[in-house]
C-alpha cells in the first residue's frame, strides 16, 4: 500500500515532537512548490475535544477524589477514535507539544535556590539516594525482562523525579525510535496509578511506624511521584510534615533539569540510533528545560508575589493535564494492551526501589 493509499489514521504519525508523514511537496516538473498558509481555525477541533476531556477529568478529579491526571489519562484512552478523523490532528499535536512545555517552564515558580539549600545536606544525600535507587531498579528491571535501557530509563527517571512531567520531559530525549507511543502512554498510567496508591497507603504507614515530622515528610517527599500528592501526603500526617514534604519534593522537582541532560548523554551512548534513523530533535539541554532553569533563578532572585505562584501552579497543572490527555487520545489501545506485563515493571521496580530506601533512610538517618 503506497503513502497516498494509506487512510488518514495511519498517515498521521503526529507525536510530542509534533511530526506528520506529510504528501509529496514537490510541484509539477519536480519543483518544490510553495507551501500554503494554514489557517489557525485547524487547531480548533482537536483543542476543543482535548479540552472537553481534561475538563471532564479535572471534574471527576474534584468531585470524586480521582487523580486528575490518571483521569485525564483513562478519558483520553477512552474517547481515542477522535484521532482517527484528521480534522483533530493539528490540534492534538499542538496540545502534546506546546501543553507539556509550557506546563514545565512554570514550574519554575515554585522552586528557589534557597529552598534546596534549606534542605541541608543529610535530608539532600538522602534525596540523591531515592533517585539514585529508583534509576537503578528501573534500568535492571528493564534488562531483567528484556526491554531496552531507553524503557527504563523513562520508568526510573519519571518515578526518581515527578512523574509524569518528568516522563514527558525525558521522552522528549529519549524520542519515539527507542520508546514507542504505546509504551510512553502505558508508563504515565502505572506513574499516576503508583501515586494515587502512595497517597492513600503512605500517610498512615508513617504513624504506623511512628516517625516524626521530618522523617514522615522525608519518607513522602522523596517517594511519591506527583508534586501535588506527595505534598498532600505530608500534610495529612501534620503541618510540620506537609512543609518538610513540600521542600524535598520541590527540590527533586529542581533536579529534573539536570536529569535530563545527563538522560541525553548517557541515552545516545548506550542505545545509539541506527544509521540514517531520525534526527536530533532536541539539544542536551531543551529550550523549555533552559526556561525552567530561567525561571528558578528569577524566583531565586526576586521576591516574586505568592499569588503568582499559585496561579502559575494552577496553569501548570492545566497544561500538563491536557498534554497527556492529547497523548493518550493518539495512542492506539490495540497496542497498549499487547506490551504485556513487563512494559509496567521498570515503574514498578522504581517505585518499590524508592519507598524501601526512603523508608530505611527516615528510619536510620532521619531525626
Amino acid at each position: 500500500m503506497n503513502r497516498r493509499s494509506r487512510p488518514d489514521f495511519e498517515a498521521y504519525a503526529g507525536d510530542l515532537f509534533g511530526e506528520m508523514i506529510l504528501a509529496d511537496s514537490a510541484g509539477v516538473g519536480g519543483v518544490a512548490a510553495k507551501p500554503a498558509r494554514k489557517p489557525l481555525a485547524r487547531f480548533v477541533p482537536g483543542v476543543a475535544i482535548c479540552a472537553i476531556a481534561a475538563a471532564a477529568a479535572a471534574w471527576l478529579s474534584q468531585n470524586y477524589g480521582v487523580p486528575v491526571i490518571l483521569a485525564g489519562l483513562l478519558i483520553g484512552l477512552a474517547v481515542n477514535f477522535a484521532a482517527t478523523d484528521p480534522r483533530t490532528h493539528d490540534g492534538l499535536d499542538a496540545v502534546s507539544r506546546h501543553g507539556l512545555r509550557g506546563g514545565i517552564v512554570l514550574l519554575g515558580f515554585q522552586v528557589t535556590a534557597m529552598q534546596v539549600a534549606a534542605m541541608g545536606i543529610v535530608p539532600f544525600a538522602g534525596l540523591a539516594l531515592v533517585m539514585s535507587a529508583a534509576l537503578i531498579a528501573a534500568l535492571v528491571a528493564a534488562r531483567v525482562t528484556g526491554q531496552s535501557p531507553a524503557i527504563g530509563l523513562l520508568g526510573g527517571g519519571a518515578t526518581a523525579i515527578c512523574g509524569a512531567s518528568a516522563a514527558l520531559a525525558l521522552y522528549g530525549v529519549i524520542g519515539r525510535e527507542r520508546v514507542d507511543q504505546a509504551q510512553f502512554t502505558l508508563t504515565l498510567v502505572i506513574l499516576a496509578a503508583a501515586s494515587a496508591i502512595a497517597l492513600i497507603a503512605y500517610p498512615p504507614l508513617t504513624q504506623m511506624l511512628g516517625f516524626n515530622d521530618l522523617q514522615a515528610g522525608f519518607l513522602v517527599g522523596a517517594s511519591i511521584h506527583d508534586v501535588a500528592q506527595a505534598i498532600g501526603a505530608g500534610f495529612a500526617v501534620s503541618d510540620a510534615a506537609g512543609a518538610q514534604a513540600t521542600v524535598v519534593k520541590l527540590t527533586r522537582v529542581a533536579l529534573l533539569a539536570p536529569l535530563v541532560a545527563l538522560a541525553a548523554l548517557w541515552i545516545a551512548r548506550v542505545q545509539p540510533l541506527p544509521a540514517g534513523v531520525g534526527r536530533a530533535r532536541v539539544p542536551v539541554l531543551p529550550g523549555f528545560i533552559l526556561a525552567f532553569l530561567a525561571l528558578v533563578a528569577l524566583n531565586s532572585l526576586i521576591a516574586l508575589p505568592p499569588v503568582l505562584a499559585g496561579h502559575a501552579l494552577t496553569l501548570s497543572k492545566t497544561l500538563l493535564l491536557l498534554a497527556v490527555t492529547a497523548t493518550a487520545m493518539r495512542t492506539r489501545t490495540d497496542l497498549l494492551l499487547g506490551l504485556g506485563w513487563r512494559s509496567v515493571m521498570p515503574v514498578l521496580a522504581a517505585t518499590i526501589a524508592s519507598l524501601l530506601t526512603a523508608l530505611a533512610y527516615a528510619e536510620w538517618v532521619i531525626r
